[in-house]
């Protein structure tokens, strides 16, 4: 029997199942659905641990498997639901899919109440480089713009 999802609501009620599972796997406490219209085309959990992957937070697990599931790294048409608010990989991860929403429940307070907290990063990102504790430097070379000039000369790029 095919469940149809009308809400918001009940979307994020998925997404907040799909997290809740996932702690009882052994996963982190997130989780979360891309939707076109009244269709999951992916969901995605939180698998940093298990995969010993730093990226693989459900949003863009989630957001990995749509892009195959639809052939195109494109989310135009799709909302993602996320049982917390997307951390600053997570947001870019779905600004760069170009998804039409991004609608999550519990919120960077929840999450930091919870010893996750993605506040730090959100902060870090409104200091100026020079005072972050991981040094992110340019250095210049000779050859800095040669992958942009391949780029810019292939004519069957795909713009993005």
């Amino acid at each position: 029997m095919t469940r149809t999802v009308t809400s918001d609501q009940e979307w994020l009620a998925e997404a907040v199942r799909l997290a809740t599972e996932n702690v009882a796997a052994g996963g982190g406490p997130f989780g979360a659905l891309v939707v076109r219209g009244d269709e999951v085309l992916a969901t995605g959990v939180n698998q940093v641990v298990p995969t010993n992957d730093p990226t693989a937070h459900a949003e863009v697990t989630a957001i990995r498997a749509a892009c195959q599931a639809l052939g195109d790294f494109r989310l135009t048409g799709c909302v993602l639901y996320s049982s917390c608010e997307p951390c600053p990989l997570c947001l870019s991860a779905s600004l760069w899919a170009r998804l039409d929403r991004v609608v999550y429940t519990a919120d960077r307070e929840d999450a930091a109440a919870a010893g996750f907290d993605d506040r730090a990063f959100y902060e870090l990102f409104e200091r100026p480089r020079s005072t972050w504790t991981v040094p992110v430097l340019q250095v210049a070379t000779t050859e800095h713009n040669t992958p942009f000039s391949a780029w810019l000369n292939r004519a069957d790029r795909v713009e993005y």
